[in-house]
């Protein structure tokens, strides 16, 4: 049977060769140290399989103090504090709340009228959903800013195919997460920009600006399983009266074991709100009419189901497919 160790070795084995190149030299040349370094891989062996995952791991790390340097002197670092990491990795998810991903939802939530109630499934510290309290540069598009001037905030965004563009009127924000992180608590700021991987430019500091606006004004955040229809109902049950209710799981779904999503996306069908998601095209069967990676490549922007936009899945593109999308509930 394989060691804890080997397998650990085998999965950060693929991370440098298939993940990490081209998006952080730093992460794969760690990844690959780990992989060749049976003391190194057996550390990282004492935590459980669901908490070991390369970025969370090394986000860890640098979380607690690690030198953003070589191998030879991270693993020298990891050695003398391998109890702490263990502790911290075993206690922490990866949950990369990336604001930009509002870029990419935004084209969708400007085709329903009237006042919103929000309520994001995978919320995290709840950084997308504030979509109205951001500024936005489409390239190929409009600029947009909150009423009350530009926000610190700013998205910069590629798009073509002429999507209809315009802040939302959010009255209500609310988000479901296994474990919420408080945008005020500074461990968990400390965490979600240690998430951010070296050389990814601008990242953290948009991070950091939208834990100010959410701190500011702090959504209502509940712990628990989105996939338990007991569990999103109650949620929504506490949408104010005038508002349309708007689920969003902008790129969730692919984190979710396949009996939870098949029970949450009937438990969607049956809620009355409007569903916006951003997925892979053949993660479901859910898209009408049906999608396929061939011909939307990356991520799908869809409204209850209904395909509008092929989209980067972190916000950074947009090409719209919508064409007249149905506006109003």
């Amino acid at each position: 049977m394989r060691s804890d160790a080997a397998a650990v070795a085998e999965r950060y084995d693929r991370f440098a060769r298939e993940e990490a190149p081209g998006r952080s030299a730093l992460y794969e040349e760690w990844a690959a140290g780990v992989a060749d370094d049976p003391v190194t891989a057996g550390i990282l062996a004492r935590i459980e399989p669901t908490h070991r995952q390369p970025p969370l791991v090394f986000a860890v790390t640098r979380m607690l103090g690690a030198p953003g340097t070589g191998f030879a002197t991270w693993s020298a670092w990891l050695a003398d504090h391998a109890d702490d990491v263990v502790a911290e990795a075993s206690r922490r998810r990866l949950q990369t709340n990336e604001p930009q991903r509002c870029a990419a939802l935004l084209p969708a939530l400007s085709t329903i009228e009237g006042p919103i109630a929000l309520l994001e499934l995978g919320a995290s510290a709840g950084l997308c959903l504030y979509p109205d309290r951001y500024s936005y540069r489409y390239r190929g598009g409009p600029s947009l800013d909150p009423a009350t001037g530009p926000s610190r905030v700013v998205l910069t965004c590629d798009v073509s195919g002429d999507p209809p563009l315009r802040l939302p009127e959010v009255v209500w924000r609310a988000g479901i997460d296994l474990a919420p992180l408080n945008a005020a608590d500074p461990g968990d700021r400390a965490f979600l920009t240690a998430l951010v991987w070296p050389g990814e430019t601008g990242r953290a500091e948009r991070i950091e600006a939208a834990l100010d606006v959410v701190a500011a004004d702090p959504p209502a955040l509940i712990t628990g399983d989105a996939s338990d229809p007991a569990v999103l109902d109650a949620a929504a049950a506490r949408t104010p009266g005038g508002a349309t209710l708007v689920v969003t799981t902008p790129g969730v779904l692919p984190h979710i074991p396949r009996a939870g999503r098949e029970r949450l996306l009937a438990a969607l069908r049956e809620l009355d709100s409007v569903w916006i998601s951003i997925d892979p095209p053949g993660l479901h069967d859910a898209w009408r009419p049906a999608v396929s990676a061939e011909s939307w490549g990356g991520f799908v922007l869809g409204r209850d189901g209904v395909p509008l936009a092929a989209v980067d899945p972190l916000g950074a593109s947009v090409e719209w497919r919508g064409g007249e999308a149905p506006v109003g509930r």
